[in-house]
């Protein structure tokens, strides 16, 4: 009995070690697309470059990356930790559930609008829904990220989905009586329209001709109306 433990223990042990090497190794190819990014340009990352800023060859990439678009949408994930360090400063002081919603709107907007291919990429491109753990994965390869990031805003930031995030305050809202339930995906679906509208118009908006403070507010005022029409009617009943 207690050498079938002692090998238990040492299965578990081995186990540990392969996932530590695994996000060690991982995040040795992330942080090598990240300075790739930052110097050269998102459009400059090739297998090639990554491999050897990392110390390794193109090969043992795939064995932790699918393809090299995997791989930047992981690298990706790096620049919405300013967005979720600022949450807690915009969100203290929100009296409930709907200031809160608003709140995570804005903190969202501003930055996203700052780097909207980056954010489009993330959350609204393909590879949100061919990879829908990537965030989540990632704040276990980064984990001080998470750190100063009050409880009930965590199951929202580890998700890539744009819907099932917005999804979430959604129905703490309406837990409070702020909302309908049956409004629910109505009110998601047109306020995600009304953001990807204006961010595919920010993506193809020359940088130098972006106003992103500007775009940020005229999301934000358009998401408080839609909020605010919903919020202001009778619960169960006609418009």
């Amino acid at each position: 009995m207690v050498k079938f433990k002692n090998c238990e223990k040492r299965q578990e042990d081995s186990m540990s070690n392969r996932k530590l090497k695994r996000k060690r190794i991982m995040r040795y190819f992330i942080d090598a697309t990240n300075v790739i990014i930052e110097e050269e340009g998102l459009e400059c990352v090739t297998i090639r470059k990554v491999a050897d800023a990392a110390g390794y060859n193109s090969a043992t990439l795939y064995n932790y990356f699918n393809n090299i678009d995997h791989l930047i949408f992981y690298a990706s994930i790096k620049y919405l930790s300013d967005y979720a360090q600022a949450l807690p400063k915009y969100t203290k002081d929100a009296a409930d559930s709907y200031e809160l919603y608003l709140r995570i709107w804005q903190c969202f907007c501003d930055y996203s609008f700052r780097n909207p291919k980056i954010y489009y990429l993330v959350f609204l491109g393909e590879f949100g829904h061919t990879y829908p753990d990537v965030i989540k994965e990632y704040y276990t390869i980064y984990p001080d990220y998470l750190k100063k990031i009050p409880s009930r805003l965590t199951d929202m930031l580890t998700k890539n989905d744009l819907c099932q995030r917005n999804l979430i305050l959604l129905q703490k809202c309406a837990s409070e009586g702020l909302f309908c339930e049956t409004d629910l995906g109505e009110l998601n679906e047109m306020t995600l329209l009304v953001y990807q509208g204006l961010l595919l118009r920010a993506m193809n908006t020359a940088p130098e001709a972006l106003d992103s403070v500007a775009m940020a507010q005229l999301a934000n005022e358009y998401i408080e109306r839609l909020a605010g029409f919903y919020r202001d009617k009778p619960l169960g009943g006609d418009r």
